[in-house]
């Protein structure tokens, strides 16, 4: 029997946005970044990014579309616990073909203060922030940030979703923030709600609400 992860999907991102990807568990949200981001391949259907069809691309092209125009913000970090959270961030910009100074994308995330501290001695939050800075410092033109708050407490995933807004606005990189929290919408340009596999809905939100106006 085959099952179908997605079924019938079918949007547009545009420079600048910030989307919601809303949607309970096993609804197909994680498999839909990763076929944005370049990390799974569709069985069907097209994706487009800047003139490219990803769906034909070698994974050689993928690997280049990864590295150079996508930036992950996965539920855990992923930090290297041997380096600082400047030479975390700083090993992307030695591959990234126009990066960021480092120290730059630290303090974006409001984590000038700490780049020398290793992620032991740093709190959950400040490492996701850091794991931001990390996706950022490459200048990506999509940034791919799955249940970027699943692992936080509500006032430490609140500071997280501050440090995404203000990449979202200083940077207008395109900003994909998967969620199952209803309460994350509020701060998107546009909703997308997934439901088994398909979409149940896209809305636009008159006005974004500010990280600090959430409450769940």
């Amino acid at each position: 029997m085959e099952i179908h992860a997605l079924r019938g999907v079918d949007f547009d991102l545009y420079p600048g946005e910030f989307i919601v990807l809303l949607g309970p568990s096993g609804s197909g949200k994680s498999t839909l970044l990763n076929i944005l981001g370049g990390l799974d391949v569709p069985t069907g259907g097209e994706v487009i990014y800047r003139g490219h069809n990803l769906t034909a691309a070698r994974e050689r092209e993928l690997t280049r579309y990864r590295r150079e125009h996508v930036g992950f913000v996965f539920q855990f970090y992923n930090l290297i616990p041997s380096l600082t959270a400047l030479e975390n961030v700083a090993l992307v910009t030695e591959i990234a073909r126009n990066p960021m100074n480092p120290e730059e994308a630290l303090r974006l995330v409001g984590l000038g203060e700490r780049m020398h501290h290793f992620p032991a001695q740093l709190s959950g939050g400040e490492q996701q922030r850091v794991a931001i800075a990390r996706a950022i410092a490459k200048r990506p033109g999509v940034l791919l940030c799955d249940e970027p708050t699943g692992a936080l407490d509500y006032t430490t995933g609140k500071i997280v979703l501050e440090a995404l807004e203000r990449v979202n606005r200083e940077l207008k990189t395109i900003t994909v923030v998967i969620t199952h929290n209803a309460a994350i919408a509020a701060m998107a340009d546009r909703v997308i709600r997934i439901s088994s596999g398909g979409i149940a809905g896209i809305e636009r939100n008159e006005t974004r609400a500010a990280p600090s106006e959430l409450f769940w």
